[in-house]
């Protein structure tokens, strides 16, 4: 098929590349415009600019395609269908409409639960046993429209935000190679008024653990923060980012060390072990690593300035 791609970060990558091993030919790809990053603070593309590049591929990285001229851009591609994942932009109805059969959209979520920015990072917070992939036909509402092709997987008991995105992201790229092959047989399913959650955005404000809280909710919070923003807490005056755990048993003050095996850390109710943590300016490392030159002994106290 003549496919218009739309997508912005690494999850969106997979997709991509999917689409041109399977043989479709790929009007153009749209994604969001270079900004400055690094040190130097110059101008870099995106992933999927730079894949698309790589490639081969036409880049398009308007502002917004809310103008008449953008529009007619896009319109003039002739697309039969535009595939669209993590794009970042709001697609106007004209876009929506100029594909033969419109824009589908690849969302990591059952939906309608956790329509929205973050479904991966949610599902972990909400202690979702069950997530996945849905392929969906794009409407003017968010993440309303009816559903073509949908998968489930299971979130395992450590799994971070970090491990599902590129899980889900493979499933995506598999899932929408097979909803071409069959589109004009499926038949778009609307979405159920009941069970409808928004996932908004994650704030930086959730990120600092409460070691007072549930060892399950702790849990939950760092690996779903695991790796942006990261879940943080302080030790002997230092930030720490915290990128992996478990459930563990033993009692203490919350934000308390405990003896081992590995970092074990006493919370409001139960305990979690630090699997994978960060310091300020260094790099991440396991837990018995950063044990062997931290010098954490059971009795302190995490979460005290």
């Amino acid at each position: 098929m003549r496919v218009v791609f739309m997508g912005t970060p690494d999850f969106s990558v997979p997709v991509l590349e999917a689409l041109a091993a399977a043989g479709h030919e790929i009007a153009a790809v749209y994604c969001q415009p270079p900004r400055p990053a690094g040190r130097g603070k110059k101008d870099r593309p995106t992933p999927v600019h730079a894949r698309a590049l790589e490639l081969g591929l036409e880049v398009r990285h308007p502002a917004s395609l809310k103008g008449a001229d953008e529009q007619a851009a896009f319109a003039a591609l002739e697309a039969e269908v535009a595939v669209v994942v993590a794009y970042g932009l709001i697609l106007p109805q004209p876009v929506l409409d100029a594909p033969d059969y419109g824009c589908l959209n690849i969302h990591a979520s059952l939906l309608p639960r956790w329509r929205g920015a973050a479904p991966i990072q949610r599902a972990i917070l909400a202690g979702d046993r069950m997530t996945g992939i849905a392929v969906m036909q794009m409407e003017a509402g968010l993440d309303t429209g009816p559903v073509l092709m949908a998968e489930a997987t299971e979130i395992a008991a450590e799994e971070t935000s970090e491990t599902l995105h590129d899980r889900l992201s493979e499933m995506g790229a598999r899932m929408i190679v097979d909803t071409l092959s069959r589109l004009s047989t499926l038949t778009p399913e609307p979405q159920p008024d009941e069970g409808v959650i928004y996932a908004t955005k994650i704030e930086k404000s959730e990120a600092r653990i409460d070691w007072t809280r549930p060892a399950r909710i702790v849990d939950r919070q760092i690996r779903a923060l695991a790796p942006f923003p990261g879940a943080w807490t302080e030790a002997r005056g230092e930030r720490l980012k915290l990128l992996g755990s478990r459930m563990s048993d033993g009692e203490g003050a919350p934000g308390e060390v405990l003896g081992g095996p590995g970092l074990r850390v006493a919370c409001g109710d139960g305990a979690i072990e630090v699997t994978r943590l960060q310091k300020a300016g260094r790099g991440a490392q396991d837990a018995d690593a950063f044990l062997r030159g931290a010098g954490l002994v059971p009795g302190d106290r995490l979460g005290e300035e």
